[in-house]
């Protein structure tokens, strides 16, 4: 049993069936039997069955059959035309109604943007539009040129200046890591009015908030992919997370403040020791507190050597016992 033919229109006219037409043409007629793979050309009206014999199938002279097709296609467009002017002259006095009382349309408050440029163009012109305040997590630098080639780092330092020459001011938190990275000192040696950073060990994704009205965050793992968001209560809420991590942060500018080395153990050394005691490997922890893995290993030797540790879970067992934690917690 043979497939049964593919649903097309005229305008898509099957393989078979062009063959079958153009055979026809040539020859005049086909027999009806052939038809059969390609029922579409008595559908459309290309053949039809000869007067004398019905089983033998004529083809419609092509001018004719498209002179009658496109006839067929005007008219749809003519109705489709009055169905717009039908609707247009309904809605009309509907529209001088005020829609204040409407619901929101949700769909509208969250947007894809796809790709590098286009992620940069809407944060842009979002800065652009702004006039009070930008709120921004950056966790890390990336290092991959076509992420933010050096022209990327000019223009937004040049949008920022402008936004605060505008009377603006911007918050950002960094990740501790960041603190002393030349391109972050450049930066702040260069903006001038009310801007302020702070870092902290742990920071969650990129986020930027502009006036408390929109917010831009990553949706993929490389950040080709972000979503911008309008929704009142999602700004809220990131707003509120934004401003209770930047009370937990340590100032960076404009004036540093060093958070202080207990009993021999650094900041680093006890976000690290956090860490550890919680069972993370060596890669969570480097990941989470925005270091390579080589550099996360050197400061648990570090930390070990300080306590005496000689393993792995003899550390975590000093960690606890010398309550280098509960100092910290303290000290906060």
């Amino acid at each position: 049993m043979s497939p049964p033919h593919p649903e097309h229109g005229v305008e898509d006219l099957c393989a078979a069936g062009t063959e079958l037409y153009t055979r026809a043409l040539r020859e005049g007629h086909v027999p009806r039997v052939d038809a059969e793979e390609a029922p579409c050309l008595l559908d459309f009206g290309l053949l039809h069955p000869a007067v004398t014999d019905p089983d033998r199938l004529e083809p419609v002279d092509p001018a004719v059959a498209l002179h009658r097709m496109l006839r067929i296609a005007e008219e749809r467009v003519a109705e489709e035309r009055r169905r717009e002017a039908r609707l247009a002259e309904i809605f009309e006095p509907l529209l001088r109604i005020d829609g204040g009382r409407t619901g929101a349309d949700d769909s509208s408050m969250i947007s894809v943007l796809s790709g590098i440029e286009r992620i940069g163009q809407a944060i842009a012109q979002a800065v652009a539009d702004g006039r009070s305040e930008i709120l921004a997590v950056q966790p890390y630098i990336s290092h991959n040129p076509s992420h933010t080639p050096a022209a990327m780092h000019a223009e937004a330092l040049a949008r920022d200046q402008e936004f605060l020459s505008r009377g603006g001011r911007i918050r950002t938190l960094y990740q501790h890591t960041l603190r002393h990275a030349p391109t972050i000192q450049a930066r702040y040696e260069r903006l001038r009015g009310d801007v302020e950073a702070r870092t902290l060990d742990e920071v969650t994704e990129r986020l930027i908030i502009v006036d408390r009205t929109v917010a831009f965050v990553p949706a993929n793992k490389d950040r080709t992919l972000a979503l911008e968001v309008r929704h009142p209560a999602l700004v809220a809420f990131f707003v509120t997370a934004f401003d209770r991590l930047w009370r937990l942060a340590t100032p960076m500018h404009p004036q540093a403040v060093q958070q202080p080395t207990l009993n021999g153990v650094t900041p680093r050394q006890r976000a690290i020791a956090a860490l550890l005691v919680e069972g993370h490997t060596d890669a969570v922890i480097a990941d989470r507190l925005g270091m390579n893995i080589r550099t996360a290993r050197v400061h648990i030797a570090k930390l070990a050597a300080t306590l005496g540790s000689e393993s792995r879970a003899q550390l975590g067992y000093l960690i606890g016992r010398s309550g280098i934690l509960g100092q910290e917690e303290a000290g906060e």
